[in-house]
């Protein structure tokens, strides 16, 4: 198979549980055999079982990372898009408390394609672009959506050597289909036009 994002060749690389995984011979990704992807009904499903309440402590602070660099980068009076927000738009609501003013889009839970023609002073992409099936295309959207100077904020594990990927448990997730390490982000910066990448702790940011 080719790759998703770049268009290059693929190896193999693992198979875990029956479950067949190829690496990019270009930009490195990690993806998983289409034949694995699941249904868009038992995709929808799956994602209706995350619990991402949005008044649980725990996952509040697990997204505070991004919500404080959110708030250190834009003033209430800037706008945002939560990209993939599901069923509990976690940061969204938190920042909704301090007066943004932030538009939800999800495929299968808020299909509102208008934000597709607005402009975004910053996107927020929280635990979803590793369920990107076509993701040069999701990231080329995302990239069209922000303005000069617009920052994406991306949640995600990423992938290194370090890592061993038959234990790494973010595999496990059966929606989980492409993984991202260093050198695919480097590619998403460089091809996708951004002019900056960081790579924080536990968030990412791409500077349009």
């Amino acid at each position: 198979m080719l790759c998703s994002l770049c268009n290059c060749t693929t190896r193999n690389f693992e198979t875990v549980n029956e479950r067949v995984y190829v690496q990019c011979t270009g930009c490195m990704a990690i993806l998983l055999s289409q034949k694995h992807f699941l249904s868009p009904q038992a995709e929808k499903f799956r994602y209706s079982l995350h619990n991402n309440d949005v008044n649980d402590p725990a996952y509040i602070k697990f997204v505070t990372p991004v919500i404080n660099r959110i708030r250190k980068d834009f003033t209430t009076d800037s706008t945002g898009l939560d990209f993939g927000c599901g069923t509990g738009p976690v940061i969204t609501s938190e920042l909704n408390k301090l007066g943004y003013n932030i538009d939800l889009y999800d495929l299968y839970f808020k299909p509102d394609s208008k934000v597709f023609t607005r402009k975004y002073d910053f996107i927020i992409c929280c635990e979803v672009m590793e369920h990107f099936k076509d993701p040069l295309k999701e990231f080329q959207l995302l990239r069209s959506m922000l303005k000069d100077g617009g920052k994406l904020y991306c949640k995600t594990e990423v992938w290194s050597e370090s890592i061993g990927f038959t234990d790494w448990h973010y595999k496990n997730d059966q929606t989980h289909v492409i993984f991202y390490n260093r050198e695919t982000l480097e590619w998403i910066k460089e091809n996708l036009n951004f002019s900056k990448l960081e790579t924080r702790e536990r968030y990412l940011v791409f500077t349009a």
